[in-house]
């Protein structure tokens, strides 16, 4: 029998103990009035081997306990911060400190009253006058030196990885203030906070492959959304709202890598009267005091390049920088032509792909060279079949990118209003689709029909938790606080049949 498996069995023993003699280890309530960070600041000033009269209620989770003969020692966590717990002779009765050393183990939630003092070493603590158990833990804790040291599971145990890791925890608090303060800044800038659908009859906004699935109740086959709710809040455009956002989940069945993962947060806001070149002004902005408020400063190291957000942004041309990078004008050259290109350069591609995608992988390869923060302009038309055409040069969109550190960051444009343009873009995208492309467009006919009733000029765009990430200096996976991770049952089994074994 190994030491956890020991340790299992000696914490059912004493469930089923605390059970006969009528102890509920798994109570429902249990009434504080503290919290060990109010406590720590409240007594800041309290000095060594002073106490205070303060009788206190204090639960929380046992992360340590020592037993010193006459005198008992532990650490209680409640999720503000920790607190020393103390059991002495003077102060706690004989019936307490049996009751502790007999049935209580370090992870089991417990109540604690007692008085504050400070101990002559200065730490303050609470010495106990009752414990009552809240919750029996029976597993044990990962050690307190070591904690889980592999990576999968840390992120399957997040619950573990975050209580063993403070800094992983203030990391998530971190997340929580980034998304509020976006979600401030445009609604202190009179955006309104709007809720589209998640399930969709066409997967429409973006260009990605879609989960697709069921809808019983209708009978119909459906997609999660791969946007922000584009079209929806466009759609609200159309019916007479100037300024809308959403925050919230969007779901791309594609692969995962230290930038992208399957669902994850998005942010997309929809701004009428306004143009491209409104938003570059507002997305600076926004980005500058996320930096501020969330980090309290511009400079990051971000794929080992220090990336200065407060500086002013530049511009860097689309089709500029591929004949500058890759000797290929994209308006000009044939599909072969890029190909070759692209073969030489080693860059990544599908032959035979789509035109919009062989320009696509071309200027995939000229981004990694761009240190930003910049916004990227001028687009062509056929990588981008929702912007709005340029009135100085057709071949091209009103479009912007954010690019930090050789990736792209948030990503908008004039919106397209003009219906006829809309559906022929649509029926591009439309027969990419039925040639085999996975990512391309639907076409959504009921979209093109709102467009019909008149949408403003609009501007639009779109940022992905990628942001928060980036400024953390993380892969996107170590960021969300509850990746999504293959059954267990699976690895199992595929360990099983590695072995031989059934």
């Amino acid at each position: 029998m190994g030491r956890e498996e020991q340790i299992i069995n000696e914490r059912l023993r004493k469930l089923k103990e605390l059970r006969a003699q009528g102890i509920n280890p798994y109570i429902s309530k249990y009434n504080t009035d503290s919290t060990a960070a109010e406590l720590q600041e409240k007594h800041e000033k309290l000095k060594p081997e002073a106490t205070t009269k303060e009788k206190v209620n204090v639960a929380g989770r046992l992360l340590s306990f020592r037993d010193m003969g006459k005198i008992q020692f532990g650490t209680l966590y409640d999720g503000t911060g920790k607190i020393q717990i103390v059991l002495q002779e003077e102060g706690t009765s004989k019936t307490i400190s049996e009751f502790t050393k007999k049935y209580l183990d370090v992870g089991d939630f417990i109540g604690i009253n007692g008085t504050v003092f400070r101990t002559k070493r200065g730490e303050l603590s609470i010495l106990v006058k009752d414990i009552k158990l809240l919750t029996k833990s029976i597993l044990p804790l990962p050690e307190k030196w070591h904690g889980l040291q592999d990576n999968e599971d840390r992120l399957r145990k997040r619950y573990l990885d975050i209580l063993m890791n403070p800094e992983v925890k203030e990391m998530f608090i971190r997340k929580s203030l980034f998304w509020n303060t976006i979600r401030t800044f445009l609604i202190e800038k009179g955006f309104l906070e709007v809720e589209t659908p998640a399930l969709e009859n066409s997967a429409g906004g973006a260009t990605a492959t879609p989960f697709a699935t069921h809808h019983n109740a209708l009978n119909i086959d459906i997609y999660l959304r791969i946007s922000m709710g584009e079209l929806w809040q466009k759609k609200l455009m159309v019916a007479g709202f100037s300024k809308t956002f959403e925050i919230g989940r969007q779901f791309r069945n594609e692969g995962i890598d230290a930038e992208h993962l399957q669902d994850y947060t998005q942010m997309e806001f929809y701004w009428a009267y306004a143009n491209y070149e409104d938003g570059m002004k507002l997305v600076e902005e926004m980005y500058k005091e996320v930096a501020k408020k969330v980090y309290g400063k511009t400079i990051f190291k971000i794929n080992n390049q220090d990336i200065d957000l407060g500086k002013k942004w530049g511009k860097v041309n689309y089709a500029e920088t591929v004949k500058k990078e890759t000797g290929i004008d994209i308006f000009s050259a044939s599909e072969k032509q890029m190909e070759k290109v692209l073969e030489k350069l080693k860059q990544e591609f599908i032959p035979g792909s789509p035109k919009p995608r062989i320009i696509d992988a071309l200027w995939k390869y000229c981004r990694k060279k761009i240190q930003g923060p910049a916004f990227l302009t001028g687009q062509p038309v056929e990588v981008s079949p929702l912007a709005k055409r340029s009135e100085k040069d057709q071949r091209t969109v009103e479009q912007f990118q954010v690019i930090i550190a050789g990736t792209e960051i948030g990503n908008g444009y004039s919106e397209l209003n003009d219906p006829i343009d809309q559906e022929s873009r649509f029926e591009e995208q439309h027969s990419m689709k039925e040639s085999g492309d996975a990512e391309a467009q639907s076409h959504d006919f009921e979209f093109v029909e709102a467009l019909k009733y008149g949408m403003p000029p609009t501007c639009g765009f779109g940022v992905s938790e990628r942001l928060f990430a980036f400024l953390e200096g993380k892969p996107i996976r170590e960021t969300v606080i509850f990746p999504l991770m293959k059954p267990i049952s699976q690895i199992k089994e595929k360990g099983c049949a590695k072995n031989g074994k059934r």
